[in-house]
């Protein structure tokens, strides 16, 4: 009785007895969310007879997988591709979704509404559906296996769009009147006023495009016929259905952990705009 009437008068015991529980569990899911990173590197350190061993600490461990895959495949070709599709398409998506949350949210004309619910809609269909629209166009088009063919499903996003203007709808509507009655032109207003208030939400809609694309796998592996314009993903996905032999495993393990360098590097350079970002759009 004493000890369940400390936990609920808010005791010391109490308050250390809820750090622990909550240590526990986000410690629990810590280990379950790092366990497959850490296995990965692990398998890439391994002999391609040992790929299926338990061992956490490869014995003996090697570095010959990095090489062999360098050897072996167009690995930096995987990554150009890779850096061109995210490029591209974060530039892209950050600049008409930017502009267009800037006029659904700031401007009165007649349908905006059924416009920005058309928009919405549109995150209702699986991109397992739009698939086959987008072959056949791409085709037509004479766009398969190329950059554009890769890169025209995302060019703009309907998601960024809600994002930009549910913040764009934060900026006070004063600043933006001063600025036109300054003479400013409307891409001024929106590049000099709107632009630098909702900047954590744009390096937020940038991070998520970037990191989305970058993975990206169904789409490039479908519209791509030839090595020129495959991307990691793809390129490691061929690779595999190469080798019939547990090498095609090291191999594979390899090439993810060189293809997730770039984004942990990108991670600590924007570190706390990310952090930003996140929480500010969890808040809107």
């Amino acid at each position: 009785m004493g000890s369940a009437a400390s936990l609920k008068s808010g005791s010391p015991f109490a308050k250390h007895v809820l750090q622990a529980i909550v240590l526990l569990v986000l410690g629990s899911g810590t280990i379950v969310m790092v366990f497959p990173f850490v296995w990965m590197v692990a398998t890439s350190l391994k002999l391609p007879q040992d790929v299926f061993s338990l061992q956490l600490i490869p014995r003996p461990l090697t570095l010959d997988n990095y090489v062999a895959i360098f050897a072996k495949t167009p690995f930096l070709h995987w990554i150009n591709n890779s850096f061109i599709v995210a490029a591209v398409t974060t530039v892209s998506v950050c600049f008409f979704d930017t502009v267009i949350g800037y006029v659904l949210a700031k401007f009165s004309f007649q349908g905006r509404k059924l416009i920005f619910v058309a928009i919405l809609s549109t995150l209702m269909v699986p991109t397992e559906m739009l698939i086959i629209p987008w072959y056949l166009l791409s085709v037509q088009l004479g766009w398969a296996d190329t950059y554009i063919g890769i890169l025209f499903p995302g060019l703009i996003s309907a998601f960024g769009i809600f994002l930009m203007k549910q913040f764009m709808e934060s900026v006070p509507q004063d600043l933006l009147d001063a600025a036109r009655i300054d003479g400013m032109s409307e891409w001024g207003t929106l590049l000099r006023i709107a632009v630098p208030l909702v900047r954590p939400a744009l390096a937020t809609l940038s991070i998520l495009t970037f990191l989305g694309n970058w993975n990206a796998f169904i789409w490039p592996l479908i519209v791509t016929q030839s090595e020129a314009y495959q991307t990691i993903p793809v390129g490691l996905a061929f690779f595999s259905s190469e080798q019939k032999d547990s090498s095609g495993w090291v191999m594979i393990m390899t090439g993810a952990t060189l293809s997730i360098i770039p984004l942990i590097l990108f991670f600590f350079i924007f570190q706390k705009q990310i952090i930003r970002g996140i929480a500010l759009t969890g808040l809107k």
